[in-house]
């Protein structure tokens, strides 16, 4: 594990999140896909009880933690990561492939701009680095792109084909 104290950095502070801020990790999350100009529409209405138990699950089966921006006792940034549980059946050994996935790296609009998002990724990838993790992997907004490869993050092969949402039952 690794250990994390609060730092101080220009009057803000980071440090790992408490199981009680999960509902502010959580509104973090679902404020991220407005930011990204997703509708609230197309968001689910229990978003906060779906992030919630995908919060325990992984607390319970993918080491995962969070990490909080704090100014003036206020929480106003968060970050989250766990162990990547995969896409297919996993078969290869940690050795070879031991990802960590980092999401939800939100700040707060007025806080913005001032590193807390930096700050608050790079304490997630020391801590997927404490779990010998070989691969750290996100899925970076447009906004949120330069500053990941300020960090030494590179785009993948990853291949998608988007469809139209016809294809959805409704």
């Amino acid at each position: 594990m690794v250990e994390v104290r609060a730092e101080q950095f220009e009057s803000k502070q980071f440090r790992v999140a408490e199981a009680a801020e999960d509902e502010v990790i959580a509104r973090h999350f679902y404020q991220l896909w407005l930011d990204n100009q997703v509708s609230a529409t197309d968001l689910r209405p229990d978003w906060q009880a779906v992030t919630l138990q995908f919060i325990q699950q992984a607390r319970q089966d993918l080491q995962f933690q969070a990490f909080v921006a704090v100014v003036e006792q206020q929480v106003v940034g968060s970050v989250s990561c766990q162990l990547f549980a995969g896409l297919y059946p996993l078969i290869l050994t940690d050795r070879q492939r031991k990802y960590g996935y980092i999401w939800g790296v939100y700040v707060e609009p007025q806080y913005r701009r001032q590193g807390l998002a930096k700050q608050l990724t790079q304490l997630a990838i020391d801590y997927l680095k404490s779990l010998h993790c070989t691969r750290v992997i996100l899925h970076a907004s447009p906004s949120g792109k330069p500053l990941y490869e300020q960090l030494g993050f590179v785009s993948s092969n990853e291949m998608r084909l988007d469809l139209p949402p016809s294809n959805l039952p409704p």
